[in-house]
């Protein structure tokens, strides 16, 4: 692949969305089945990550968990990136409107990204579709700023000037000449939204805000190891561990990915 940062990245976003794609034959059964005679175990070949307070299998709470994380974060993915780009190419092409679509997405960023995402998601209750909703509103500003400056710099480049010349029309410039050229800068962009979107979600379930219980999360399965970290610490430490690698992973993908595709970074020899 090139990059060494590029190739980390593949592998451990690959293993978490394996894990995620394939959880009901990585890890089969119940997720909530209680066996209190089982509770507190330690990580054995029976259970790779121990049991947790209610006898609970806890890589298959993980295993699920991540499921959940991964359709939360490809869901605030599509809804990020189809708000994001429309209003950025319509702020950086059609001046007009600039200004205010600008004005309010500096509305929301004047907000810190969790405690606007932890006021949306209370306000509209515990849910799959409140966590996407509240983190498409916190990620929209920033995705839609940078579609807005690659506009700006595409419309006065000059085969778009060419092609305004030869009659094309401002939608055929638009589908054409910009959005394509915008795809990359928005590939690596929602790379780093993705991951940004698992950790935000596991906060929110963390907090109570997520999905309600006992649908396992891997936020709420940290939770419920708060109070043991001493005598039990294998019940936040794994699903910690697996959210960090998920993050690293969809990170290093996102720098290896801007290195890769991003001309201007590649230094002749």
């Amino acid at each position: 692949m090139g990059s060494p940062t590029l190739a980390v990245g593949v592998v451990l976003a690959a293993l978490f969305l394996g894990l995620a794609v394939f959880a009901d034959v990585v890890a089969p059964g119940s997720t909530s089945h209680i066996n209190i005679p089982g509770a507190f175990q330690a990580p054995s070949w029976t259970h790779p990550f121990g049991t947790d307070n209610f006898g609970r299998d806890i890589f298959g709470r993980v295993v699920h968990g991540a499921r959940i994380s991964l359709a939360i974060g490809l869901a605030t993915v599509v809804l990020t990136g189809l708000f994001g780009t429309i209003l950025g190419v319509v702020a950086g092409y059609v001046r007009p409107v600039d200004g205010a679509v600008m004005r309010t997405m500096d509305a929301l960023n004047a907000f810190p990204g969790v405690m606007l995402a932890i006021g949306i998601a209370a306000a509209l209750g515990p849910g799959a579709s409140s966590i996407v909703i509240a983190l498409t509103a916190v990620y929209i500003p920033g995705t839609a700023r940078l579609i807005r400056s690659s506009t700006l710099l595409l419309r006065e480049a000059e085969f778009v000037l060419a092609a305004r010349a030869i009659g094309a029309g401002p939608l055929r410039i638009i589908f054409v000449h910009i959005l394509l050229n915008v795809l990359t800068p928005l590939l690596v962009q929602l790379t780093f939204v993705f991951a940004y979107a698992i950790l935000a979600e596991s906060a929110l379930s963390f907090l109570g805000l997520g999905l309600p219980l006992p649908t396992p999360s891997l936020g709420n399965v940290i939770a419920d190891g708060r109070d043991y970290i001493r005598e039990a610490p294998w019940i936040c430490l794994c699903p910690g561990l697996t959210l960090s690698a998920a993050v690293c992973g969809l990170n290093f993908l996102g720098d290896g990915l801007r290195d890769l595709l991003d001309p201007r970074l590649k230094v002749s020899p």
